[in-house]
């Protein structure tokens, strides 16, 4: 699947909960962390058990964030809702050993409910100093694990500095993570730009993580969904070019030629990958058949 997008919902608003599959992310995080005050963190497990029993989200992927480890909450978090079958859990400040431990605490309760075993995915929240030393370490510790999300929030504070609108703090982070992530062939999720009525800030931050090379987006606000659908989605003038160097590529292959030459410009093997990426994402989002 595409995770252009992924969506923090609080799991504490039943209406947020009864409406998630609408705004159109490609995945939603229930969340059982940051957005639920210490008051409420048994009424929220309740409510998300009632909602993924109770409601069809589609193609959605579901996602719920738990607690960390370093609190009395994570260890409930994880029994409850594992056991209801999430497509993933998201584990907030990931490290090797905390990783390792909830994979072991996924295989025993797949194996008591009967569930095939990985059928719940990890996604590691990234949101330390450690964390991000530790990142590749990290992955590595699980094969469930099918992105690495960076929590630029608490990074900042983790680093003593001032979280910025143009995120040069976070610019180590940034690329190291990267390049975990595409040495091991997973999915790498930016931090969420956090000025909700920024439109054109959101659009910025989001197409120079693009460049850098994430592959998508947490996101706060429903309202920053299409923002960032367009920053990661294919253009029409992308998809064409895609589909002329495959069928060229088709030519070249019936002459026995490994490189050839479109519009002046050597079209080699990186080349035909992207373009076949290209269009690999936009057959998965629907731009074509």
């Amino acid at each position: 699947m595409l995770r252009r997008s992924m969506l923090f919902m609080p799991g504490n608003n039943p209406g947020m909960l009864q409406t998630a599959e609408v705004f159109g992310s490609d995945s939603v995080i229930l969340d059982l962390e940051d957005a639920v005050s210490l008051g409420e963190k048994d009424a929220a497990r309740i409510l998300i058990k009632g909602a993924l029993k109770a409601f069809d989200y589609g193609t959605t992927e579901v996602v719920i964030r738990i607690n960390p480890f370093s609190t009395p909450y994570a260890l409930e978090d994880i029994d409850v809702m594992a056991r209801l079958k999430p497509n993933a859990i998201l584990l907030p400040k990931a490290t090797p050993e905390d990783m390792k431990r909830l994979d072991e605490m996924l295989t025993v309760i797949e194996k008591e409910e009967g569930f095939e075993k990985g059928i719940i995915r990890i996604h590691a929240l990234v949101e330390t100093t450690y964390g991000v030393e530790t990142v590749y370490e990290t992955i590595q510790m699980s094969d469930r694990v099918d992105s690495v999300c960076l929590g630029g929030e608490d990074l900042s504070v983790d680093l003593g500095v001032a979280r910025t609108k143009d995120s040069e703090e976070l610019f180590y982070a940034r690329t190291k993570i990267i390049n975990a992530c595409k040495a091991l062939k997973i999915d790498a999720i930016d931090t969420p730009f956090t000025d909700t009525n920024d439109e054109e800030g959101l659009l910025a931050d989001t197409i120079h993580a693009k460049k850098l090379g994430f592959t998508g987006k947490l996101s706060i606000n429903p309202r920053q969904i299409n923002t960032i659908h367009k920053v990661y989605s294919p253009t029409a003038d992308q998809i064409t070019w895609a589909n002329r160097i495959m069928h060229a590529k088709d030519e070249a292959e019936k002459e026995g030629l490994g490189v050839f030459s479109l519009d002046g410009k050597m079209i080699d093997a990186p080349v035909i990958s992207r373009a076949a990426n290209t269009l690999n994402a936009a057959r998965i989002i629907g731009l074509i058949k």
